[in-house]
């Protein structure tokens, strides 16, 4: 083995210098569903750094606080005695969505779960991992799914739909009703991926059912290190009933908790401790005015576009607009080469910014000085 020397702590703390210098600053990312974390989530996670809810037993004041926080999400998906607990994010909550549908219905030997073409790429993850066959179907001209569409491909060994609340590529909420109505009607269950949509959509005027109140909804993943401000990587799994996580269970005979339902043995309560943080310090009344100034600038910035020539696709659910460019991918380049960084859409192929907390009006008009210069190069 070779050896590594030690290095004074000034030399290892130069060189994460020189390495955070690399990483783009927030202040020019305009493609990302992340963002800087709130001040108290900083506070809040640096006090809980040590803690392991794999472990709860040991750590009962973090284990409380990521009790409290189950109940304040699970009360805004309309549903206060949900039962769940605090990921590690979007990925791990569904392939745990996936597993609870697996396990509920082990009728078949081939079980397949059906979703719109829409629905996040952790799913192909959950999918190989769980050994299920993962169907996508074709989308609505409003990029919505197709309720239709996902029940042509449902036969007697679908387990599973999923459904999604705020899609990657364009923020459209999928008619989670309807696909209720198709769970129920095929006797298999729901999970909703609101990874970003459920700290947004409550928010709203007037929000479309998604959650809970679809009385087919099994389960919820929520991530907080979007739009709920909170140190990466914070996501949550709700599950209408603790029955439902229970089929996840595994006995850990060596640890004073002798069970455990979580994916990870490890868990860091550090993130749900900052989840928590920022919840409660802004509250309802809080969040709604962080929506609310996100959708402002993101009507400004539709607005801005339309003006330019390069309209959104689709009027923005939310915060998160997609709009065409005579060449998406020299647009990129050029946009990088001014520094910012926005994302793309594959399918139609679109330039996409999320409006995030971090995104300003200031900011705005900056990338849309370049944004004209760049449309005259291409």
């Amino acid at each position: 083995m070779a050896d590594l020397p030690p290095w004074p702590a000034p030399r290892v703390e130069a060189r994460l210098r020189r390495a955070k210098r690399r990483d783009t600053p927030y202040g020019r990312i305009l493609g990302s569903m992340c963002t800087p974390p709130h001040p108290i989530a900083r506070r809040a996670h640096g006090m809980f750094l040590e803690t392991n809810l794999g472990d709860h037993t040991l750590f009962p004041g973090c284990r409380s606080i990521e009790e409290e926080l189950i109940g304040m999400l699970g009360a805004l998906a309309h549903h206060p005695h949900a039962a769940g607990y605090h990921t590690s994010g979007g990925t791990e909550s569904n392939v745990q969505a996936l597993r609870i549908l697996r396990n509920l219905h082990r009728r078949t030997a081939h079980p397949n779960i059906v979703a719109p073409r829409s629905a996040h790429f952790s799913f192909e993850k959950a999918a190989d991992l769980l050994r299920i066959e993962f169907r996508r179907a074709p989308l609505g001209a409003d990029q919505r799914a197709d309720p239709a569409a996902m029940e042509r491909l449902m036969d007697r060994n679908t387990v599973g739909l999923v459904a999604v609340a705020g899609t990657t590529e364009f923020g459209q909420v999928d008619p989670i009703p309807e696909i209720g109505a198709l769970a129920r009607d095929h006797h298999v269950g729901l999970h909703v991926d609101g990874a970003f949509g459920a700290l947004v959509i409550p928010f709203l005027p007037r929000p479309p059912r998604f959650d809970f109140r679809v009385p087919e909804v099994a389960t919820l993943s929520i991530d907080p290190h979007k739009m709920g401000m909170a140190t990466i990587p914070s996501g949550v799994l709700l599950a209408r009933t603790q029955k439902l996580l229970d089929t996840l269970t595994v006995q850990t005979r060596y640890l004073p908790t002798k069970e455990q339902v979580t994916l990870a043995g490890t868990r860091s309560g550090a993130a749900a401790a900052a989840t928590y943080a920022v919840l409660r310090h802004l509250g309802t009344s809080g969040m709604k005015r962080v929506v609310a100034r996100c959708m402002e600038n993101t009507r400004y910035l539709a607005r801005r576009l339309t003006e330019l020539g390069t309209p959104p696709l689709l009027e923005p659910p939310m915060n998160l607009v997609a709009f065409q460019v005579p060449n998406v991918e020299g647009a990129m380049r050029l946009l990088a080469r001014r520094g910012w960084r926005v994302s793309r859409t594959h399918r139609p192929p679109a330039l996409r910014i999320v409006v995030m907390p971090h995104v300003t009006r200031m900011a705005l008009d900056r990338f849309l000085q370049d944004y004209q210069k760049v449309l005259r190069q291409l």
